[in-house]
């Protein structure tokens, strides 16, 4: 049986074949702690479950859901865009719901690119970024980011000869897997940039709320000093929508993963196009989960700081561990992760070390080259355990270590 080429490229996915890892250490008797999928272990808030259980009993929120059936929703997402950032969005041309953001990202590059156009992705960065690329018949240039550079690209490496056949750049921050934050300077200068290039500016923006009380860079211009910390919004660069679109998620700030549930908020031509995809593709999710969103987006949002509390503590003892049995890590100012620069002989076989963990001590981590080739050295741990549980990975990888 043959299949198509554009498969080609996505034989490798850093969370199957992790997840493959650990099933054969399950299988073997391993008790695993999982730290390889950045999927929140925190349940989501009361007022937003009893709105998908009440959902349930009506009748008329069980059949297919179109675009037209999705305004509450969508004035939802514009409203805690408006709250949040000061920036005024059209429900109604400038909001899609989306099966999550990873929808967003892995569908634009269909309604942008045309098979051979670049898209000027992070390395290291999501996965999903490149799949997309991938079966839109793209090509990607990536755009390492390095730690030296604070984990931000360098524009004026991009050659000129790519950016003539360049039609979209990604970015995300804060970034997922370097836990890097972006100032508003930088989003300025990318604006500006895909600007004077014609490029579209795609977001991903699924950590806007997990930015910690003692990461400087997020007070760059991100909030008021009467709201809490928070990462910037693209459009805090591009006010008129000019030519981004960006993607959030309610799977990290209000723990509905499972739900699969966010938005794109963007230029309108943009959305149209994303839309037009998306019509192609599938319906909305049912309608008692974008209900339950809307219940997130519109009500308390204590557990949202609260989520935070909780994971800088995670944080602070998982570096704190690591530290005492010699791997120096820095201190994430973002995100739910850590990602470590691995010691010596593991540096350059991030797979190798992550496989071999997992199989000796039932620790699994994703390999930092399973996010691109600058993340090579490099290896994530996502904190969605317990400081308990936190506490014993590090013992056992101070076993293997040794």
């Amino acid at each position: 049986m043959k299949f198509a080429q554009r498969l080609a490229p996505l034989k490798f996915n850093v969370f199957a074949d992790m997840d493959r890892a650990k099933a054969l250490a399950r299988a073997a008797g391993q008790n695993t702690i999982d730290l390889s999928l950045g999927s929140s272990d925190l349940p989501a808030a009361a007022h937003i479950t009893d709105a998908i259980a009440n959902s349930l009993s009506d009748p008329s929120t069980h059949g297919y859901l179109l675009f037209n059936g999705t305004r509450s929703f969508r004035e939802a997402a514009a409203s805690w865009y408006e709250q949040k950032f000061g920036i005024s969005v059209n429900p109604e041309t400038e909001v899609l719901p989306l099966i999550g953001s990873q929808e967003g990202t892995a569908h634009m590059p269909l309604a942008v690119l045309n098979p051979g156009d670049f898209a000027l992705l992070l390395d290291p960065g999501y996965p999903s970024h490149a799949g997309g690329v991938y079966l839109a018949g793209g090509q990607i240039y990536p755009m390492p980011i390095l730690a030296e550079n604070q984990f931000l690209p360098v524009f004026e490496d991009i050659p000129m000869p790519v950016l003539a056949q360049s039609k979209m750049m990604v970015l995300s921050y804060p970034h997922n897997p370097t836990t890097a934050i972006a100032p508003l300077a930088f989003f300025e200068k990318a604006v500006n940039f895909c600007r004077q290039h014609d490029l579209v500016l795609v977001h991903d923006f699924p950590y806007v709320d997990l930015v910690f009380d003692d990461s400087l860079g997020a007070v760059d211009g991100a909030c008021p000093p009467s709201r809490k910390l928070m990462a910037p919004s693209i459009f805090q660069a591009d006010r008129d929508k000019s030519v981004a679109i960006e993607f959030f998620t309610l799977s990290k700030s209000y723990s509905m993963g499972g739900f699969r549930v966010g938005y794109a908020i963007g230029n309108p031509e943009l959305i149209t196009a994303l839309r037009q995809v998306k019509a192609a593709v599938d319906f909305n999710q049912y309608l008692g989960i974008l209900n339950g969103a809307s219940a997130a987006l519109t009500g308390p949002q204590d557990t949202v700081t609260t989520s935070v509390e909780t994971f800088r503590k995670r944080r602070d003892v998982f570096v704190s561990a690591l530290r005492a049995i010699g791997w120096e890590v820095p201190v994430p100012p973002a995100t739910m992760y850590v990602w470590a620069k691995l010691p010596a002989p593991w540096a350059s076989d991030s797979v190798k070390f992550c496989t071999q963990l997992v199989q000796s001590t039932g620790v699994a981590a994703s390999p930092g080259a399973g996010f691109g080739k600058s993340g090579e050295g490099y290896v994530r741990f996502a904190l969605v355990e317990s400081p308990e549980i936190l506490e014993a990975a590090v013992r056992k990888i101070a076993e293997f270590l040794s």
